[in-house]
Formats: C-alpha cells, sequence, structure tokens
C-alpha cells in the first residue's frame, strides 16, 4: 500500500510537467495560428464564423482522438483528413493545410509523443486537401476517400518497416486501416457538409454548381417574367466566368453570380429597358427621381429574393455589391435637363445605388461584365473598333470613380479582363455574310429554267 502511495505521489509532478506542457503548447500553437491567419488571409481571420467553424473543427477532431485512445481503438483510425478536406472546401486550401499540421501535431503528443503518427496524419491530410481542390461534386468525395485511404495505407506500411514490424501482419494492417480511414474520412465529410454548410451560411462550389442548374425555380420565373434580363445575365455570366478564370478568380462564382445579379428585376420587370417592347417605355410619364429609385430597388428585391431561396452569403453579397455606389445616370441627367435653371436641386446623392462596393474579384468581375454587357447590346452597329473603345472606355470610367478600390483587382487584372471581354463580345457581335433573299433566288431559279427550255 505504501509502495502505491508512493507512486502516485511520484507520477503527480509528470503530470503537472505534461499538462503545463500541453498549456504551453497549445499557446505556442495558437500564436502561430494568430500569426498565419493575419498575414495570409486577413478577411478569414476577421470573420467571426470562420474563426468559429476552425475552433470546433479542432475541438472535434481532438475529442475525436482522446476518445480513440482511451477505447483503446487503432490510432491508425483517426480521420484527420476528414477535418483537412472540410476546412479546404468551406473556407480555404492554404488555411486547410497549415491546421493539417497543427492537428498533426497535437495528435502526436495526445497520442504518446508518436511521432510517426504524426507524419502518417500529416500525409493523410494533405492528399486529403489536394483531393478536393476544385471539388464541384458530392459523388467526388468518395474518390477522395479512396485516395486517402490508398495513401494513408501506404504511409502505415513505410512506418511500419521502419519499425522492424513483422512483414505479414503489417501488410494487413496497413491495408485494411489505411482503407477504412479513407472511407470514414469521405463519409465524415459527405454528412458533415450539408450541415455545415447550411449553418455558417457558407456557399461551396458544390452549392455553386446545384445552383448553375437552369432549371433553378428562381431562374425558370426570371425567364418568364423578365425573359431579356435572364439572356442578359446568361451573357453575363459567360463574360464574368471567362475574366475570373483568367486573374485567377473563382470563374464558378462570378458565372453563377452573374446569373442571379440582376434577379430583383422580377417585380418590376417592365420597367428595365431589355424587357420592353420597343414603344412602350414605363419612364415616359414618371419623373427622373420616381424612375430611378424604381431602377435602384431591384437591389434590394434581389437581396429578398436571395434570402428567400436560400442561394448564399456569397451570391447575396454580387447582388448588393454590382452597381457598388455608381449614380443612376441616365435619369440623374435627365433630372439636370429638366431643372437647367436649377440644377443645385438635383443632387447625384438621389440617384446614387446604396453600395457598397465590390469587396471581392468576382463581385467587382461582375460588375463589369453587367455594364460592358449592357452597353454593347446598345450599340447601333457594333464593330471590333467600337467595341474596343466601349470595353476601354468603362473599364476606366469605373476605375476612376472609385468602385474598385474595395477589391483585389490589380492593373494588370483590369488590362486582362479588357481583353477577355473585346474577345467574347467580337465573337457575339460579329459582321455575318448576307443571305441573298430567298424568294428572289426562286425567281432566278425559274428564270434560268425558262431559258433553259427555250434554247
Amino acid at each position: 500500500m505504501a509502495i502505491k502511495e508512493l507512486h502516485a505521489v511520484q507520477r503527480q509532478p509528470e503530470s503537472m510537467y505534461f499538462f503545463l506542457g500541453i498549456f504551453l503548447l497549445v499557446v505556442l500553437l495558437s500564436a502561430a495560428t494568430i500569426a498565419f491567419l493575419s498575414i495570409s488571409n486577413k478577411k478569414i481571420f476577421y470573420d467571426l464564423k470562420n474563426v468559429i467553424l476552425l475552433c470546433l473543427l479542432m475541438l472535434l477532431i481532438l475529442l475525436g482522438t482522446k476518445t480513440v485512445v482511451l477505447a483503446s481503438w487503432p490510432v491508425y483510425l483517426i480521420p484527420v483528413a476528414s477535418v483537412s478536406m472540410l476546412i479546404a472546401i468551406l473556407i480555404d486550401l492554404r488555411i486547410a493545410l497549415f491546421f493539417t499540421v497543427i492537428i498533426s501535431v497535437f495528435i502526436g503528443v495526445i497520442t504518446g509523443m508518436r511521432f510517426d503518427l504524426m507524419a502518417i496524419m500529416l500525409i493523410g491530410g494533405f492528399v486529403g486537401v489536394y483531393s478536393v481542390i476544385n471539388l464541384r461534386h458530392r459523388r467526388n468525395l468518395t474518390k477522395a476517400g479512396f485516395l486517402v485511404g490508398v495513401v494513408n495505407m501506404i504511409s502505415i506500411f513505410t512506418f511500419g518497416l521502419l519499425n522492424f514490424m513483422e512483414l505479414n501482419n503489417l501488410i494487413i494492417r496497413s491495408g485494411w486501416m489505411g482503407i477504412a480511414n479513407g472511407i470514414i474520412s469521405a463519409g465524415i465529410v459527405t454528412v458533415a457538409l450539408p450541415v455545415l454548410e447550411t449553418l455558417f451560411g457558407i456557399t461551396t462550389n458544390i452549392s455553386l454548381l446545384e445552383l448553375s442548374d437552369l432549371n433553378q425555380p428562381l431562374l425558370k420565373e426570371l425567364i418568364l417574367k423578365a425573359p431579356g434580363t435572364y439572356h442578359h445575365s446568361l451573357v453575363v455570366g459567360n463574360l464574368a466566368e471567362s475574366a475570373a478564370e483568367s486573374v485567377g478568380a473563382n470563374s464558378l462564382l462570378a458565372r453563377v453570380g452573374a446569373y442571379f445579379h440582376d434577379i430583383g428585376k422580377i417585380r418590376m420587370a417592365q420597367y428595365f429597358s431589355e424587357n420592353q417592347p420597343k414603344d412602350d417605355n414605363k419612364h415616359e410619364n414618371l419623373t427622373p427621381t420616381i424612375s430611378s429609385l424604381i431602377i435602384i430597388s431591384h437591389i434590394k428585391e434581389g437581396a429578398d429574393l436571395a434570402k428567400k431561396y436560400k442561394l448564399g452569403r456569397a451570391i447575396n453579397d454580387i447582388i448588393i455589391q454590382h452597381h457598388g455606389i455608381d449614380v443612376v445616370h441616365y435619369f440623374y441627367h435627365r433630372a439636370l435637363a429638366q431643372h437647367e435653371e436649377e440644377r443645385g436641386k438635383v443632387q447625384a446623392e438621389d440617384f446614387r445605388y446604396p453600395g457598397p462596393k465590390p469587396q471581392s474579384k468576382e463581385a467587382a468581375i461582375v460588375m463589369l461584365a453587367d455594364s460592358v454587357e449592357a452597353a454593347s447590346r446598345a450599340m447601333a452597329q457594333p464593330s471590333p473598333g467600337k467595341i474596343q473603345e466601349l470595353v476601354k472606355r468603362i473599364i476606366n470610367n469605373k476605375f476612376i470613380d472609385g468602385q474598385l478600390d474595395e477589391c483585389d483587382l490589380t492593373l494588370k487584372d483590369l488590362h486582362v479582363i479588357s481583353e477577355v471581354f473585346l474577345h467574347i463580345l467580337n465573337g457575339i457581335y460579329h459582321t455575318r455574310v448576307e443571305y441573298p433573299d430567298l424568294k428572289q433566288s426562286n425567281n432566278e431559279q425559274s428564270k434560268n429554267k425558262e431559258s433553259s427550255e427555250k434554247n
């Protein structure tokens, strides 16, 4: 009895040292995490939802690890890759890689300084991140899980050889544990992803691809009530997608955002030029102020519809930002013309969109594509020279007006975007060969036949 008490007393300082070491490790890794997030992506660092999500995933995987250790289950089944894949899909690839390192270190310490396990978890997590790059279909998660499983199997086998394990036992052990880890990781991601998307309001590429279906209820309503706006949105989507891809932005987000950017026009579609017959202008009997309020209101209407149909935060941001704080120039100048003698009564602020300015590359690209497409469609006789002058003038005006101040587009990006717009618009408005009139052609054929018969 006395010997047991002596051992317990001896273990107390060891236990205290261990927990002190764990505490210091947490402090060091937390400091490293804060430094990394503040340097690599400040937007994520200052977004409370992302911080909460990262903490939640970290807590769950560490609790899961502790459960595996206490239950004496094989530690190789710890699904670190699932957390890595979730972070990569929901937040950012680089942050997923960084947190994979942090989690692997913690697991190595919790499992008794198992550096081999730390390396295996690190490799599996990195492969998990790689396997979900540009993930667009939920079914591809199965392939990702299989890839993680195969790599884990090879890693377990490799470290088993380094630890001089028996070959026959090692082959069986590495085989089933590695594949099982991949299956478990893919299963966790498949179940957790839609829950976390809904809970944290995150729009992933998978969600965007589902929204891009033209049979989506809101898009079907748009084509019925505002067909001109629908066609305009499709062209803007093509312009935005190509431009986004050329400057390294999310091309899928740009395309889908463009599809929905004008959904607010559904309610009063007949007041927008693309939906009006040639001889039916609803604004003729309205004051410029009222007309501008109707035009500006499509932003709020669009945001309300986005919320109702649960389009996600990323799409909603594009809807409310795609006009920035620009002025409705047509009605502003019309108001100036009506009050030519008292121009001081007309304030540009009364004709300005509420904003904010585009906060992302994708929102800014949709803004530029929207303006360029609308202006090019209004051209009487489009030619390559006229289109080039139009595109450059619109982009320069947006830049000079400060509409692009709060996004990450550079001058080089703007030049590349203008070139992409020119290429696509020239393809849309290229001159065609004039076909002869069918009736005239038939008459000429009959005349030739008659003359040949006479001869």
